[in-house]
Order: C-alpha cells, then sequence, then structure tokens
C-alpha cells in the first residue's frame, strides 16, 4: 500500500496589497442602510432630533425584570468579590465565577427560552457598569462572554440546532471567547493565516491566535478562520465554534498586562483541530460579517463599564475633595481642582445618556445604531482614561499610590491608579482609536460614495465615472442647499428643551444643527479638494469623527436631560450637568473645526519619514534600552505545539 498523503500545508500570512485589504474590509462591512440613523444624518447635516427625542424608554416589564437582577447583582458585588484580591493574585477565583454562573450572569443576554435571563440591552449595560466597578477583570470576563463570544454570533446568524445546543450551556456553566487577532494581524483581517481547511464533515483548523480575551478558561471559543476556495468551497474567512478542550488545541501562554490583571487572556495554537461541519456559522466567507455586525452593539458594553468608572470616580473626588485641605480650606474650593471635579461630574452625564440612548435604540430595533455605537465606544473609552487621570491628580501622591500601599500605613485603601492602568486598554480593545476613526469616517461618507464614489476610484472605467458624475450631480443639487440654513439660525428653535426656571439648552441644540451642517459642508469641501486621496487624511478623518462624537454626546445629553425633568427625577440638576457639559464641549468642538485646516498633518509625514530614514537617530543617543532581546512578532508558524497546555477549567 503507498504512504498516506501528507496533510496540505497550511497557508502563511498572506500578502496583500493595501487596496486588496480595504477589498476585504469593504465588503464585510453592511452595505446598506434599512433603517434610520440619528448619527448618519449627523454627519450628511441634518439634525434629526426626531429620532431620539423624546428618549425611547424600556417597556415596564423589562425595567421591572432588569431592576430585579441588578439587586441581586448588587448584593453579589458587595459580599462575594474582592476587587483587591483579584488584583493581588492576578485571578478571578473559581467560586466568584461559579458564583457567577449561579447568578445567571453568563446568560444576561441569552433568551429565557434557552435558561438566559433575557436582559435588554439597556439592563446588560448596567449591569456591567455595576460589576465593572466592582472588579474591571470580572466585567471584562462577562462583556468577551456575552457581547462578542459565542452567544451574540448565534443568536443573530446561528442555526436553530446550534442555538438549542450551545446556548443553555452558554447561558447557565460555559464560558466562552472570541478568537481573531493573531500575532501579525490586527485590524487588517485580509492577511488573516489560521487555516479551516475541509476533510469530509468536519473542517481542520491550524494556526495561532493572539490577546485571546478569555481564552484561558473558556469552553466554547468562536474562532475566525480562512477556509482555501476549492470545488464546492467559496471560501474566505468564516466562523466557527469549537469546543476549548478539543484535541490539538493548547493555551500556549497566560498574557499579563499593565491592567485588568485579572484578565484571562491567552495565545491558543490549533494543530489539526477537527470541527464539525455543522459547527460553522453562516455560510463560508461570511466571518467577518458575522464579527462586524456582533460588534454593532457589542460595543456599547465598553463604554458602558466607562460610565460604571466614572460614577466611581465622581464619588471618589466628592469624598476626597471635601475632607483634604489646602491653604485653609477643602480642595475641591480650589477652581484648579474643582474645574477638574466638574469636567468629570459633566461627562460621565454625558457618557451614560449617550450609552443609553444608544442602548435603548439597540433594543428597539428601529433605528440602525452601528454609527452611534461605535461613536459611544470611541467617545467613552477616550474620556474615561481621561477621568481617571484627573482622579489621579486630585487625590496627588495618593493617587501614584496602589491601594494595598495606603492601607498598610492606616488610609483608606482607594484604587485610583489601578483605575487608570484598567481603563488604558478601552482605547484598544474592540477596535483602537485610529480603526475606530477610520471605520465610523467610512460609514459617515457612505452617501457620498454611493454616489460619487467611482468618480474618485482610479480603477473604475470612464463610462462608470461618467454615469457616477451624472448621479452626483443631481444629489449635490438637492443636498447642498440644504447645508446653508436650518433651526440653528431660529432664536425659538428647540424651546421645549428651555423650561422656566432650568438653564437654556436650546441655544446647546441649536449649536449642534448648525455645527453638523458645517461638518457636513467641511467633508464635502475635503472629497472636492483631496478625491481619491481623501482615505488617506486619516488626521482629517479622525478629527470628522471626533466632531461627529461631540455632537452626538451633547444631543444625548441635552435630551435625557428632558427626560429626567419631565420624569420627575433630577431633572433641574440634570439640565445643570446638561448645560455644563454642553458648554465645555463646544470648546472641543471649536478647536477640533479649526484644526481641520489648520494642523501638522504635511509636517508630520515629513518627519516620520525622517524618524523611519534614520535622519533622527542622533536624538536617540544618551540613554540605554532595558528591552530584552526577540523577534518583535513572535514566529506563530503553524505546526504542533512544544509548549504546556495552561488552559484553566473553572471547577
Amino acid at each position: 500500500m503507498s504512504a498516506p498523503s501528507a496533510p496540505p500545508e497550511p497557508p502563511r500570512t498572506p500578502k496583500v496589497t493595501e487596496r486588496e485589504a480595504r477589498r476585504v474590509a469593504e465588503a464585510a462591512r453592511e452595505q446598506d442602510w434599512r433603517k434610520p440613523s440619528f448619527a448618519k444624518e449627523l454627519f450628511l447635516g441634518r439634525f434629526r432630533l426626531d429620532l431620539i427625542h423624546p428618549h425611547p424608554l424600556p417597556a415596564d416589564q423589562d425595567a421591572r425584570r432588569g431592576e430585579e437582577f441588578l439587586a441581586r447583582l448588587r448584593v453579589f458585588c458587595e459580599t462575594r468579590i474582592d476587587g483587591a484580591l483579584i488584583e493581588r493574585e492576578a485571578r478571578i477565583p473559581d467560586e466568584v465565577i461559579n458564583g457567577l454562573k449561579e447568578l445567571g450572569a453568563l446568560g444576561m443576554k441569552i433568551s429565557t427560552e434557552y435558561g438566559g435571563l433575557g436582559l435588554t440591552q439597556v439592563y446588560y449595560n448596567k449591569a456591567l457598569a455595576l460589576i465593572g466597578s466592582a472588579s474591571p477583570a470580572i466585567g471584562a470576563l462577562l462583556s468577551a462572554h456575552q457581547s462578542i463570544g459565542v452567544p451574540q454570533p448565534l443568536k443573530i446568524f446561528g442555526t436553530q440546532e446550534q442555538k438549542d445546543t450551545f446556548l443553555p450551556r452558554l447561558a447557565r456553566t460555559d464560558i466562552s471567547a472570541f478568537l481573531l487577532t493573531e500575532p501579525d494581524v490586527g485590524s487588517d483581517p485580509a492577511r488573516l493565516a489560521t487555516s479551516a481547511v475541509p476533510e469530509g464533515d468536519d473542517y481542520v483548523l491550524d494556526g495561532v491566535k493572539l490577546w485571546t480575551t478569555n481564552g484561558v478558561v473558556a469552553d466554547l471559543l468562536v474562532v475566525m478562520a480562512r477556509v482555501p476556495e476549492s470545488d464546492g468551497h467559496r471560501g474566505g474567512i468564516t466562523a466557527f465554534v469549537v469546543e476549548a478542550d478539543a484535541p490539538g488545541i493548547t493555551v500556549e501562554h497566560r498574557n499579563a498586562f499593565m491592567g485588568l490583571r485579572g484578565l484571562e487572556n491567552g495565545v491558543t495554537r490549533f494543530h489539526r483541530v477537527r470541527v464539525p461541519a455543522a459547527h460553522r456559522i453562516g455560510p463560508e466567507g461570511a466571518g467577518l460579517k458575522i464579527a462586524l455586525t456582533t460588534l454593532n452593539t457589542g460595543r456599547l458594553s465598553l463604554p458602558a463599564m466607562c460610565v460604571g468608572a466614572g460614577k466611581w470616580s465622581l464619588k471618589i473626588a466628592r469624598e476626597w475633595s471635601a475632607a483634604r485641605e489646602q491653604w485653609g480650606r477643602p480642595v475641591a474650593r480650589h477652581e484648579a481642582v474643582g474645574a477638574k471635579i466638574s469636567f468629570i461630574a459633566a461627562t460621565t452625564f454625558a457618557l451614560e445618556a449617550m450609552v443609553d440612548l444608544a442602548s435603548q435604540m439597540a433594543d428597539e430595533d428601529r433605528n440602525d445604531i452601528r454609527i452611534e455605537a461605535a461613536l459611544a465606544k470611541l467617545y467613552g473609552s477616550e474620556m474615561g482614561c481621561l477621568i481617571a487621570d484627573e482622579l489621579v491628580q486630585i487625590r496627588g501622591g495618593r493617587g501614584f499610590e496602589t491601594a494595598d500601599s495606603l492601607a498598610a500605613r492606616g488610609e483608606r485603601a482607594v484604587p485610583a491608579e489601578q483605575l487608570l492602568r484598567d481603563l488604558r486598554i478601552n482605547r484598544i480593545f474592540e477596535g483602537s482609536t485610529e480603526i475606530m476613526h477610520l471605520l465610523i469616517a467610512r460609514e459617515a461618507v457612505d452617501a457620498h460614495l454611493k454616489v460619487a464614489g467611482d468618480l474618485i476610484d482610479p480603477d473604475r472605467p470612464w463610462s462608470a465615472k461618467a454615469r457616477a458624475g451624472a448621479d452626483a450631480a443631481g444629489f449635490y443639487a438637492r443636498w447642498l442647499p440644504k447645508l446653508v440654513t436650518g433651526p440653528g439660525l431660529l432664536p425659538g428653535a428647540y424651546g421645549e428643551f428651555h423650561p422656566a426656571g432650568h438653564p437654556d439648552l436650546s441655544v446647546h441644540l441649536r449649536h449642534v444643527e448648525r455645527s453638523a451642517r458645517r461638518l457636513a459642508r467641511s467633508t464635502f469641501y475635503a472629497m472636492s479638494r483631496w478625491q481619491g486621496r481623501m482615505e488617506t487624511k486619516q488626521g482629517f478623518l479622525g478629527r470628522i469623527v471626533d466632531l461627529g462624537a461631540e455632537l452626538f454626546a451633547m444631543s444625548a445629553a441635552c435630551v435625557r436631560a428632558e427626560l429626567l425633568r419631565t420624569t420627575g427625577e433630577h431633572g433641574r440638576e440634570a439640565y445643570q450637568l446638561a448645560d455644563v457639559f454642553c458648554r465645555q464641549s463646544r470648546i472641543r468642538v471649536e478647536e477640533l473645526f479649526t484644526r481641520l485646516w489648520s494642523n501638522t498633518d504635511d509636517l508630520d509625514r515629513r518627519v516620520v519619514d525622517g524618524v523611519l530614514s534614520g535622519t533622527y537617530t542622533w536624538l536617540e543617543e544618551g540613554v540605554v534600552d532595558p528591552s530584552g532581546d526577540g523577534p518583535w512578532i513572535a514566529d506563530a508558524t503553524p505546526g504542533p505545539s512544544t509548549k504546556e497546555n495552561v488552559h484553566r477549567p473553572v471547577r
């Protein structure tokens, strides 16, 4: 008999051009807008206040179920979670995870028909804010499990058989993880190297995944792998549900980070791992679309936990600044410190307004919230870090000192420096700030690209450009005149936001309306000026997105303040916070508009060219490099593991 043929060698990291990478990303994004979007309209210069006001509210039964769970969760956080212990031991105790399972926390977003709690997005996010304040590591574990792990892709794209098989486990006992990133592949999935080769009724997985949050303790994995194109297989990046203890899977390393020390994040190797075809989620080639769709609402979990961090920061800033005296009075009464406290309070109010509004819109499913969720993630992660940094500054030397050290010398163990470390990852998690800028900018200019994209695409034939020219002429003839004037110029517009005895929020909404039109005009001018080079102007696009984030935040803050006023819940105070936030935000907006056209982008590129060519190596002299040896990127060649499996099932 002849020797059996060797299995096909899995492909190495593909070499792709920038254009090919963009094509893969474009194919994965949702192409159509079947529902209205407040943020999309905002970028087009149309302030559709009717899409968010009156503020949507949860159904009574949803609110009742959510509040009941939050009450049980609060007791659990106060009696069963020792955040300081998790920080010291860099591990969430098994008994805590088992307690979360008994509480039903693994199934917060899973329907009751599968044994879950069936919470709305609003109450799921409130739960994450609460538990994240007790331990950010636990918040990350639950978020990774439900926001991007196996449950959400199955809920949207899974077959009935897959839901029946996996969701009951995920609701009560099994922890899930999401595996996309590879040692040499981050936000550029076109270069994904992990392969899934069809063999009979199975796929055989080979490859290495990096930064697998929950991967060290997971029972089920959702894995993105590339299926090679062949007869009967369209191929492409595909999603699979994989049993974490399947033969050939090795967790080779548990990663350690500057923050979130209890995070069970590792490096996972797949070697000849057989996965039944029945465990494939969706068709071949749909993996990236599944991942991006999952993140449309999944991204809301991060700003939700930033809201929790802001609330805790405000509490500590209030208590400390009233107790600490300097030069004869509490430090809060000194303007330099008071300004920081005002920023923390106003920004926390606005962040909660953004998250609650986007979450309720997600629950109602009347609007497309892909941009709103992305803006909330971007804005929440950036502002959350600023809030934590200001808290450390308010605390002074005690802010830099660890909680354990404070307690050891007899003072209150306030983990301010830990908060700063823990929040820093949110600017990188689930799309870095830079990637979020590009992702949101692409959605923001979608209407322009639909009518004029062929005009600026150098690969399109002249016939397509001619058709696009005619379409664009009609679109802009109707659109541009509407950017000249609007309600923002009318003194009495949005008058319901100026009730007697309250600060005037209508003036801020008029500013948002005017700024939205100004933003749209700036975008149009930039597209006319740079055309096909627009995609390379990342500095400009980032500022456009930041402007949209500020305008969305102001809108959400005003709408939330009016909701609280009409429901009799701290309405006057809410109006005060919304007013202060909008005034702070308007200063940032004016700076961003100025920096659209007055910046150092071109000079920065020249300096970068010089740095990369070695022009400034003389500037690096006079120091030693404490870095260790080793490659910048670890070898991820497919093959059997040579390391100990550090996978740790929770007992």
